[in-house]
């Protein structure tokens, strides 16, 4: 099947979208008649729908048709996150130094915007991070409080990212090292720190918080990654005098 051909449909039926022709929630035509319109093949059409399914442009409801989906930010975004697990160490780094830049905007944001409901529910995640038992707990906790914040900066697009970036495979281990050198519990005072800020709708302070927190995650990612390559460093070194024992022994 020419990936070109399928290409030109997907990009077809963007048009077909960004123009108005199909709107959010509207059902697509039949495959014979959309793949007469866009001038491919049926197997053509078929290949750049599921594609679109993919990204979240397109639902396929079985027995009704296919339909363009709401395409919010929450939803077409939501692929950001399914990339980041599958992102390798080397990368961990950069989706942290990425939140530093993000998220104390997105803090300031929240600190100006905020509702008391959406103020009560940052409180209420706080207080479960503070009666939290284990990291596993922490982690959870700790992912909808910066969820809750990221929601109540009134930026879907921006919440969408934040929340894509935050790997939660990166939280984990982040706060599996916390605990283990009992780091934890002034992580959590980082966490009320961000909400006191928010409360009092002190923007400056926000972001300012916000920015320590990253800082606390991104100088353990850099003191982890930093011992791995003194570890990896440590075993090459040995290679040499590995060989240089065998000469003497012959």
């Amino acid at each position: 099947m020419a990936a070109p051909l399928i290409d030109a449909a997907i990009e077809n039926i963007r048009q077909l979208i960004a123009s108005g022709a199909l709107r959010p929630g509207e059902r697509l035509p039949s495959e014979g008649d959309l793949s007469q319109q866009l001038g491919v093949s049926r197997s053509s059409t078929r290949e750049a729908v599921r594609a679109l399914v993919s990204a979240r442009v397109l639902d396929v409801r079985r027995g009704d048709g296919t339909f363009v989906t709401s395409l919010t930010p929450e939803l077409l975004l939501e692929g950001i996150g399914v990339a980041v697990e599958l992102m390798q160490e080397d990368a961990v780094l950069q989706l942290v130094e990425t939140r530093r830049v993000i998220e104390p905007q997105v803090t300031a944001l929240a600190a100006a915007r905020a509702s008391a409901e959406q103020l009560a529910e940052i409180h209420h995640h706080l207080t479960l991070m503070r009666s939290a038992t284990d990291y596993q707990e922490l982690v959870t906790h700790d992912n909808d409080f910066h969820a809750s914040v990221a929601h109540a900066a009134g930026n879907p697009t921006l919440a969408a990212i934040l929340i894509g970036i935050s790997s939660p495979t990166v939280r984990t281990r982040v706060w599996r090292g916390l605990v283990d050198t009992d780091a934890d519990q002034q992580t959590v005072a980082e966490h009320a720190a961000i909400y006191d800020a928010i409360a009092a709708h002190d923007t400056a302070m926000a972001a300012a918080a916000a920015l320590v927190h990253v800082g606390t995650t991104e100088a353990w990612v850099r003191r982890v990654a930093g011992a791995a390559e003194e570890e990896e460093a440590a075993e090459v070194s040995l290679v040499p005098d590995v060989a240089a024992g065998a000469t003497a022994a012959s």
